[in-house]
């Protein structure tokens, strides 16, 4: 995964240096003192499932384009990560949904700009109407015999084909 080196301290502006801190190398600021931590990104995921199907959405951007997802975002800071789900349901698929309990946190990043950290929920339609949004081409509901090519290995471990 590319990562993106630390070259100002945000505190003071001056240049930093890498020193061993905490068990590990990490951006300091000579100057000030100030110390870099990398903060985990972190999503929230719905499983909604209607009869035997279960809804995903068809990704609009990069990365992996054209691919179908669960309904899912990046966490707001400050936000609960349930009402986040929520939000992110309703942003991409236009349906509200209240959220029946947790399914499970699936770790690892994907890919460059991903989550570390995804926290999926199983949640109910409450309202709205189906319809795609935000980042979303498509939102649909599939018969699990039938998913289309999906995008992620969280969603397969969030739909339960591979083991978490």
């Amino acid at each position: 995964m590319k990562s993106f080196p630390i070259r100002f301290c945000t505190s003071c502006g001056a240049p930093v240096t890498t020193r061993e801190l905490f068990g590990r190398q990490r951006p300091y600021c000579p100057a000030c003192g100030w110390i870099h931590f990398a903060d985990p990104k972190v999503a929230a995921a719905v499983l909604v499932e209607v009869n035997d199907t279960v809804l995903l959405v068809k990704r609009l951007n990069e990365p992996r384009q054209g691919l179908w997802s669960v309904p899912a975002g990046f966490i707001d800071a400050g936000e609960d990560p349930a009402e986040a789900a929520c939000r992110e349901c309703l942003e991409e698929t236009g349906l509200e949904v209240e959220i029946s309990g947790l399914l499970g946190v699936v770790p690892g990043r994907e890919h460059h700009g991903g989550a570390d950290i995804v926290i999926a929920y199983r949640a109910k339609i409450i309202g709205g109407t189906l319809q795609a949004g935000d980042d979303a081409a498509e939102a649909a509901f599939f018969p699990r015999s039938a998913l289309p090519d999906l995008a992620f290995e969280a969603t397969r471990k969030i739909l339960g084909l591979v083991k978490r």
